[in-house]
């Protein structure tokens, strides 16, 4: 089984399950204008030879993925079959790590709407990761490990970080979620379209002693993990530009305030702060403070 007319076949994986063996690979269709899939195949139970034939699962039909998907890793979590995979350059800051899901192995797959590991979800900490396996521990923990560049991109080396699970979709330690402001639970304020916000909406008018907006986040092991909130401050005092904040706390107990320098309204800066969170899923909430602020979203790395 060698597809010599579709590139070749590499990236080799093994899956097994009630008695079954599989291997997984990909057809090596970048190296000459083709695309490239990820194939799920059977094989004996020694896995010595295929007993059947490739069903293919996923392409490259997404930009971020460039020409190429590669390395599939499967995983069935919960009832529901998670594949990993890499797409994009491995040799620069564009390789990511992406997955899909589905309810069979064979599929149909659909893919996450966004990727799960990139350079910037890990915010230049390392660049690049991609090659992806999913292990789990003595300890009984999930981990996922990955290759990567190094932050000034003199060394490739690998890494592992804790991968949880919420409700059934992979979150990596270290690699920020984003949680959209006008998706939270708003109280006493107002959802308003915003122009230069990620999703053209922010929330505003966060003016009153029972103003917050309130947000639901998972994190994949308890500790510590920065906060970063995107947000715009407009605010004056006797005409002139003054920093506001936010009261913040978490899972119900005060973790002082964030404070936002002046940007302008509809201007989105960011600021980080240390949180401690459990594991799985918590509660931010940010309040009415000094002056006033309008949030895009937060990101929980």
């Amino acid at each position: 089984m060698c597809p010599g007319d579709r590139g070749g076949a590499i990236d080799t994986s093994s899956y097994t399950e009630n008695g079954r063996r599989y291997m997984l690979w990909k057809n090596d269709g970048n190296c000459c204008g083709q695309d490239t899939w990820l194939y799920l195949q059977p094989l004996s139970w020694d896995g010595t030879r295929t007993t059947g034939a490739a069903t293919g699962l996923i392409k490259q039909d997404r930009s971020w993925e460039g020409a190429l998907v590669e390395a599939p890793t499967p995983v069935k979590h919960g009832g529901r079959y998670v594949l990993f995979y890499s797409a994009n350059r491995y040799g620069d800051a564009s390789y990511k790590t992406g997955y899909a899901t589905a309810t069979s192995l064979n599929g149909p797959y659909t893919k996450a709407p966004s990727p799960l590991m990139t350079t910037d979800t890990f915010a230049g900490s390392l660049r690049g990761p991609g090659g992806q396996d999913v292990v789990t521990g003595p300890d009984g923990r999930d981990r996922i490990v990955f290759h990567g560049w190094s932050g000034d991109h003199s060394r490739r080396a690998v890494y592992a970080a804790d991968l949880g699970w919420a409700n059934d979709h992979p979150v990596v330690r270290g690699s920020k979620v984003i949680y959209q402001a006008e998706n939270a639970r708003v109280n006493n304020a107002v959802v308003r379209d915003a122009a230069g916000a990620l999703d053209g909406r922010a929330v505003g008018h966060t003016d009153h002693a029972d103003s917050f907006v309130e947000f639901t986040v998972f994190a994949a092991s308890a500790g510590r993990h920065t906060l970063t909130v995107r947000y715009g401050n407009g605010s004056s005092s006797g005409g002139s530009p003054v920093t506001s904040s936010h009261g913040l706390s978490v899972n119900g107990d005060a973790a002082g305030p964030v404070g936002y320098p002046h940007t302008g309204r509809d201007n989105w800066r960011h600021v980080d702060k240390g949180i401690i969170l459990n594991e799985g899923w918590n509660t931010v909430r940010l309040a009415k403070g000094d002056h006033w602020a309008e949030l895009d979203a937060i990101e929980i790395a």
